[in-house]
């Protein structure tokens, strides 16, 4: 008589495998309790530097035309604040124009992105400036994010519910920015 070919298993190998199955089920679920009981968050590469601790911009009051800039606008779109150093010339200008062509990069969604100038207008550069509302800080809220040397720029992110979100310093890299909008703003 032949034996028949029909496997034959160990006793306990069905509810191994079950097991194992659901190892690989709640493995991720107990790796993200772990990760969230220990208030690790993620952190995604920006080209920006985080603002920290972030800030409320609701209350500060930023005149344009001498109207308050209206932080949370009617729909939500966020703002890029241009700060420019003194003496804001051919340099200066041509970063704006930079920050301008990132708004303008962004297609469909560019009217999510608000461009908002505090500072004397540049001599010379009404065709770059007529993207930018241009504004007035007597409150001085940003004068520590101005950047100190001559011809520069830097800009501040600001979240639509009126936080700012990220500072790019003066000699910021415009493309960064770019990537960094194009993240941002979908």
């Amino acid at each position: 008589m032949t034996e028949s070919n029909a496997t034959s298993a160990r006793p306990g190998s069905g509810r191994l495998k079950l097991v194992l199955i659901m190892l690989v089920f709640l493995a991720p679920i107990v790796a993200a309790g772990i990760l969230t009981l220990s208030d690790w968050q993620p952190q995604g590469h920006g080209n920006g530097q985080p603002i920290v601790p972030q800030r409320s911009l609701a209350n500060v009051r930023v005149d344009v035309n001498g109207t308050p800039w209206a932080w949370r606008d009617s729909e939500p779109r966020l703002t890029l604040v241009a700060l420019p150093g003194p003496g804001c010339a051919a340099r200066c200008v041509a970063t704006l124009g930079l920050m301008r062509n990132a708004r303008i990069v962004l297609n469909r969604n560019a009217d999510r992105l608000r461009l908002l100038y505090l500072g004397t207008s540049p001599r010379n550069a009404a065709d770059v400036m007529a993207a930018y509302a241009q504004g007035d800080d007597r409150s001085g809220a940003f004068d520590e994010f101005r950047p100190t040397e001559p011809d520069t720029v830097s800009a501040v992110l600001v979240e639509s519910n009126a936080t700012a979100l990220a500072w790019y310093p003066a000699g910021f890299d415009p493309n960064g920015l770019r990537k960094d909008l194009q993240k941002v703003i979908r």
